[in-house]
C-alpha cells in the first residue's frame, strides 16, 4: 500500500503501513517491552482486548511526514494509550497517553426548544436535550435546552479536533452567528488527562484559530480533569 500527497508541487509517494502491520508492531512491543516506558504504563494500567484481540480505537495517518499514531483504550479510563510509529521505518518511536479531548460547539437556551435552535443552522446536531427532559437520575428535569455539534468524537489531539470543528462550523458561518444571537453559544473543550505525574499535558490555540473563533463570535471554555493511577 502506498500513500501519495503533493508538497510544493512535488509528488511524493511513500509506502504506508497497513492496519494489521500496525497492530502486529504494537502487539510485539506490549509483549517484549523494548521501551522502558512500555513497562511503566503496563504496570499501572491495562489495555483492552476483545475476543482475544488487541483493541485499537483509531489509527491516525494524517501526518504528511509519515508519523502514525495508534490510540488504544485503557481499561476503565477516559484517556488513551498513544503509540507513536515512524511509518517510513516501521518502528515505534514512543508511547505515551492522549487525553480524552472532547471538542464541540454547545448552544443552550432557557426559552427556546431544540427545534427552534436547530432551525437556525443547517448543521445537524449530534446531541440534543429539550427543556423539560428528565436528567439521567430521572428525578429532575432540565431547565434549559441544549444543542451540541461534535463532528469528531474519535480519539485525536486537541489542536486537530479544534481545527476539524472550525472547518465544520465554517460551512455555515451565518447560521452559527445567528445561533449565537438567540442562545448562549460557545466552544466547549473537555480534557481528561492521565494522572501520571505533575505534568499533565498542554493546550495550544494558534493565532489563526483564535481569529477564526472570533469571526464566528465564539468563546472557548476548558474543563480539565486527571484520572488513573500515578507512575510507581
Amino acid at each position: 500500500m502506498t500513500f501519495t500527497y503533493i508538497c510544493d508541487k512535488e509528488i511524493i509517494i511513500r509506502p504506508i503501513m497497513t492496519d494489521e502491520q500496525v497492530k502486529n508492531l504494537i502487539r510485539a512491543e506490549l509483549t517484549q517491552k523494548t521501551l522502558g516506558v512500555t513497562e511503566q504504563y503496563l504496570e499501572i494500567h491495562d489495555v483492552v482486548y476483545e475476543a482475544g484481540e488487541l483493541k485499537i480505537n483509531r489509527i491516525d495517518r494524517e501526518d504528511e511526514e509519515g508519523l502514525i499514531i495508534a490510540y488504544l483504550p485503557i481499561k476503565d479510563e477516559y484517556f488513551s494509550l498513544a503509540v507513536y510509529i515512524d511509518g517510513n521505518e516501521k518502528t515505534i518511536q514512543n508511547i505515551g497517553t492522549e487525553s480524552r479531548n472532547q471538542v464541540l460547539l454547545r448552544a443552550t437556551s432557557n426559552e427556546l426548544t431544540i427545534d427552534d435552535l436547530q432551525s437556525t443552522t443547517k448543521l445537524v446536531a449530534t446531541r440534543v436535550i429539550n427543556k423539560g427532559d428528565f436528567k439521567p437520575n430521572k428525578k429532575s428535569k432540565y431547565a434549559y435546552s441544549v444543542l451540541d455539534l461534535e463532528p469528531n468524537p474519535q480519539p485525536d489531539a486537541l489542536e486537530d479536533k479544534l481545527e476539524k470543528l472550525l472547518n465544520f462550523l465554517e460551512q455555515d458561518r451565518e447560521g452559527i452567528r445567528a445561533l449565537g444571537k438567540k442562545s448562549t453559544v460557545w466552544v466547549s473543550v473537555t480534557m481528561d488527562f492521565h494522572y501520571g505525574n505533575q505534568l499533565l499535558g498542554n493546550a495550544l490555540i494558534s493565532q489563526n484559530k483564535i481569529k477564526r473563533l472570533a469571526d464566528l463570535n465564539l468563546a472557548i471554555e476548558f474543563d480539565l480533569s486527571a484520572w488513573g493511577n500515578p507512575f510507581k
